[in-house]
């Protein structure tokens, strides 16, 4: 398994460079550079600034060059400085990445513990009334597109009741006497973006958890465990369950490489600042370190959880061998 591992984070790195390099050519297409900003802030600056500003921030050379002076300068762990708030990108990164984080492990968590169970039962009771109002909710859920299911909320519980805020992260300008006061005054933000993402995780949650419960309870050792006198707990949870996470982890893990990667429309719509919003507002405005570090991120994230998710389906079926 250590060789496996070993030649898989060879793979993740090589992917990671070539997807950088691409991200890093893209950006580099995209109109306004740091000079053309100055030039249109300062229109009396003349052509040898240009040429000497465009030197000093490297712009006069290939984009290859550019691309291995700025991992050169990552290497050394200096991430930057964000044209826009013109801070240290670091800083700017880590509270984005916390309050993604609780986003979206909040809206993960909350779309498995729903969507998990309700897919076992449907596949328990196949062709019940309770499966076929399941699967309309699930199909509904899909095909509804997370900001018109974010607006419909805001309207009705914001707009209309007034029971919710309609955007942010917390109050502003408010003391904390406690963590518990603290935490119950963000978890009110928290919310309506949960739900707002967690409606099309469900719909997924489920219908994969039911198809492939519905697979594994047809098979021959199902009916062997059962001629074996053993309880139906037993059966479904010991032998159809355990036989049903493979593509439970595969659709698990996929999901949860989006838990630093952030969800840019919902950010966007409820106003929170996690990194969704943040690699939103960084290309809107040309923030051109803010978006490479943060598209990196969410690659990386992708490989990594893909590569944890080929690991455990090993836990999960030992006839799965890594040599």
């Amino acid at each position: 398994m250590t060789t496996y591992i070993l030649r898989r984070l060879v793979q993740t790195l090589m992917v990671i460079v070539i997807l950088s390099y691409v991200c890093f050519s893209l950006m580099t297409l995209m109109p306004g550079d740091p000079v053309e900003l100055m030039i249109s802030a300062n229109p009396k600056i003349t052509q040898e600034d240009v040429v000497r500003l465009r030197a000093f921030y490297g712009l006069d050379q290939p984009t290859y060059m550019r691309y291995f002076n700025w991992v050169g300068e990552i290497a050394k762990g200096d991430l930057g400085y964000s044209r826009t708030y013109r801070i240290p990108v670091t800083e700017m990164m880590g509270p984005s990445l916390k309050a993604t984080f609780v986003l979206s492990m909040g809206s993960l968590l909350f779309s498995i513990l729903i969507g998990v169970p309700l897919g076992i039962y449907c596949a328990l009771k196949p062709n019940s009334k309770m499966d076929y109002v399941v699967n309309m909710f699930n199909f509904g859920g899909i095909s509804l597109p997370s900001f018109f299911l974010g607006i419909v909320l805001i309207i009705i519980f914001s707009v209309g009741l007034g029971w919710l805020p309609a955007g942010g992260y917390q109050t502003t300008g408010m003391h904390y006497d406690s963590w518990f006061a603290e935490m119950l005054d963000k978890a009110k933000y928290l919310i309506l973006p949960i739900l707002s993402l967690s409606v099309q995780s469900i719909g997924r949650f489920s219908r994969f958890a039911r198809s492939a419960m519905v697979e594994a309870m047809r098979n021959d050792f199902i009916r062997t465990a059962r001629a074996k006198g053993m309880s139906e707990k037993v059966v479904i949870w010991k032998h159809g369950f355990r036989n049903a996470l493979i593509p439970l982890i595969t659709i698990v893990a996929i999901s949860f490489s989006s838990v630093f990667s952030g969800a840019l429309i919902t950010e966007s719509l409820f106003a929170y600042p996690g990194v969704g919003r943040l690699i939103y507002t960084s290309i809107i405005g040309n923030d051109f370190n803010v978006a490479m570090i943060s598209f990196i991120i969410s690659i990386a994230m992708v490989l990594i959880m893909n590569l944890v998710a080929d690991l455990l389906y090993g836990a999960a079926d030992p006839r799965i061998s890594y040599k």
